[in-house]
């Protein structure tokens, strides 16, 4: 059973002939850089709509999709450069600022005059009484109901509206 190995581009090809018959298995060895994507999955990986990409390739803010057809799609370098699209209008860029910024144009100069975005973060907002709200961080676990009620109980005794006589 004679056979023959080639490797070319991360791709291995074995030629095999049995019986007089020659099969050929092509192996993909794709790295995960080199994955691919349909316009729906970088979209939902990007946080964006797909019209939205299709805006982006029309204005040169990501490159052109590989392929042709419905063969088309995209790579690492798309859904690099759309996440970096993201992060600049997060950080108050117009897409005008980010053409340049991703052109090559004034990149460091435009990333540097915006202020860092503000850090993220959950809370959980508790309205204790009218007026009075208690504000807990996602990172900080609540206290049980029963402590809750005691906490508003002693707000209404301490917190006075001002019309029922001034502020305690």
């Amino acid at each position: 059973m004679p056979s023959s190995l080639r490797e070319s581009g991360g791709e291995r090809c074995r030629k095999m002939t049995l019986d007089n018959v020659t099969v050929t298995v092509n192996i993909n060895l794709t790295m995960a850089s080199e994955r691919r994507f349909g316009i729906d999955e970088l979209a939902t990986l990007g946080g964006v709509s797909r019209r939205t990409v299709r805006y982006y390739v029309q204005e040169g803010l990501l490159p052109s999709p590989l392929g042709v057809g419905r063969g088309r799609h995209y790579g690492r370098e798309h859904l690099d450069q759309l996440l970096r699209v993201k992060v600049m209008q997060e950080r108050g860029l117009s897409l005008d600022e980010i053409h340049l910024a991703v052109s090559g144009g004034r990149a460091q100069v435009a990333e540097a005059s915006v202020p860092p975005s503000p850090t993220r973060s959950s809370w959980t907002r508790i309205e204790v009484m009218p007026g009075v709200e208690l504000h807990v961080a996602g990172t900080v676990r609540l206290p049980p109901p029963g402590k809750l009620l005691q906490l508003a109980e002693w707000c209404h005794q301490h917190f006075r509206r001002e019309k029922e006589g001034g502020n305690a």
